[in-house]
């Protein structure tokens, strides 16, 4: 069966600019922030992938410029990761190694054991899925942790001095509350195919794979994703609590 594409020619370009249009208003007439936000990070991901568009092409055919590639994703995705958490530089090796967690294991897993080729065509986007999910979840799990021990100090306090270690109070504090960050994973996987159609299945889709290809790469790529994410934001609710991971 031959690929789909999509139509790029300049139709995709007014409904692009209309999409982008629609979001900045939401956003700038709801109060919801400032509508440049919108276009400016759709004006960023167009650069981006422009600039990706011209170099994969090289990457993709070699196994060591592939390597490079995912480790400039998990750099970008550490470095992302701790901006959003307002994490200062010292604790930066701390927010890579709780993506680290969740990440290589994974790909080790579907690598090693050869369920997903160990090609650069299949090995970037397997990559960028698990390091781009894990680094959100990752993050919200730092933030809802770290906002909470402020928010709720007095306990913490209390904690104390009922005896309990600074570790193990604080874990009392944050550690529900950072296993929300959970819950976007957890609805995607539990709705899939009934209420959404993620890009695995449709990209699959659209190079020419049966449906049921499709949909088997589909739940490899959300159940992976979601031990990712379960292990990287136990390793960030543990660091937070040990204090190795704060905002400035």
């Amino acid at each position: 069966m031959s690929g789909a594409t999509l139509n790029a020619g300049p139709m995709l370009a007014v409904v692009l600019a209309v999409l982008v249009a629609v979001g900045a208003l939401a956003m700038g007439l709801g109060g919801l922030g400032p509508g440049w936000a919108v276009a400016a990070a759709a004006g960023r991901a167009v650069a981006q992938l422009a600039v990706v568009s011209l170099l994969i092409t090289a990457v993709l055919r070699s196994g060591w410029w592939t390597g490079l590639f995912v480790l400039l994703m998990f750099t970008i995705a550490a470095f992302t990761a701790s901006r959003r958490i307002g994490a200062p530089l010292a604790g930066l090796p701390w927010i890579a190694v709780a993506l680290a967690s969740g990440v290589l294991p994974v790909l080790v897993l579907v690598l090693g054991l050869g369920v997903v080729p160990l090609k650069p065509v299949a090995v970037v986007p397997v990559a960028g899925i698990v390091i781009g999910g894990t680094m959100t979840a990752t993050s919200q799990a730092a933030r809802r942790a770290l906002d909470e021990l402020t928010a709720r100090h007095g306990e913490y306090e209390a904690a104390l001095a009922l005896g309990f270690l600074r570790r193990a109070a604080a874990l009392e504090i944050c550690r529900p509350s950072a296993g929300q960050a959970l819950i976007p994973a957890l609805d995607q996987t539990r709705t899939v195919g009934l209420v959404t159609l993620p890009g695995a299945y449709v990209g699959v889709l659209l190079g020419g794979a049966s449906p049921v290809q499709a949909g088997v790469t589909q739940v490899l790529v959300l159940v992976g994703l979601l031990a990712a994410e379960a292990v990287a934001v136990l390793v960030t609710v543990q660091l937070v609590a040990a204090g190795l991971i704060e905002r400035r």
